[in-house]
């Protein structure tokens, strides 16, 4: 028994050492500043972005954050939640450059459901997540319209040049990747996220490894003291504490 405490006591000391050592990595670190996280979109862009696209942009945080970082860049807002829409067009309507679309992006045009577990939710996802480990329920539901990226770009943005995409959806990033079809060619820097709704979904990121590699873009993983480049896949990032990544497209 004694031998059991002093073991159980060691692995504890181990934990902790081995959760700190990956926070300072970026792994878990995907509830960090947003400010940062938008100031290293820009400083791996080069240049004061002209458009950008707040892909589940919840109530505004990252939206404000470019405003403030670009006093001219033009920036469109997807966002399917209803409570949240009217949020973010009460908090931009002053801002002719700020588009606000009430629409999930998707691999397809139609409707979906939304689950969440309270309207507004910023854990809101087209998925019904089991988080009963957390004591969250996910029972609230709404209807809610979604389209393809590249259909958006095509018809409303004209096919222009992508110099910053921020992508939060809740596990679905990959499908709404999936949706950009060629649009996907004309983006300079993308940012995501990966973490415990990608179990849901059950996605990973050697899947986002894939995709972007065979796209010509670099990955970089935001840590708390800048990003750290990844220049292969290991099965020891498929850590799924919530961790944000940035894509740089390699011919900038």
């Amino acid at each position: 028994m004694a031998r059991a405490g002093i073991l159980g006591g060691l692995y504890g000391v181990l934990e902790r050492i081995e959760r700190k050592a990956a926070y300072l990595r970026g792994k878990g670190f995907g509830s960090g500043d947003v400010a940062q996280e938008a100031g290293w979109a820009h400083d791996l862009l080069g240049s004061p972005p002209r458009l950008a696209m707040d892909i589940g942009g919840n109530v505004g945080h990252y939206t404000a954050e470019l405003r403030r970082l670009t006093r001219d860049v033009e920036i469109h807002v997807f966002e399917p939640s209803a409570t949240n829409v009217a949020r973010l067009e009460a908090r931009f309507s002053a801002d002719k450059g700020i588009t606000i679309v009430p629409s999930a992006l998707s691999n397809l045009s139609g409707e979906a459901t939304l689950f969440s577990n309270a309207p507004g939710s910023p854990l809101g996802s087209l998925t019904q997540r089991k988080l009963d480990h957390l004591g969250i329920g996910f029972e609230v539901k709404e209807t809610v319209s979604t389209q393809r990226f590249e259909d958006y770009w095509r018809d409303q943005l004209g096919k222009r040049p992508l110099d910053i995409v921020k992508l939060d959806v809740e596990g679905h990033e990959l499908a709404v990747l999936d949706g950009f079809g060629s649009a996907i060619e004309h983006v300079k820097v993308l940012q995501f996220e990966f973490g415990g709704c990608n179990i849901d979904t059950r996605t990973y990121f050697r899947d986002f490894w894939n995709f972007f590699s065979q796209r010509s873009f670099d990955l970089y993983r935001i840590t708390p003291l800048g990003y750290e480049y990844i220049p292969q896949y290991r099965e020891t990032d498929e850590f799924f504490s919530l961790s944000n990544f940035i894509a740089v497209r390699q011919s900038m």
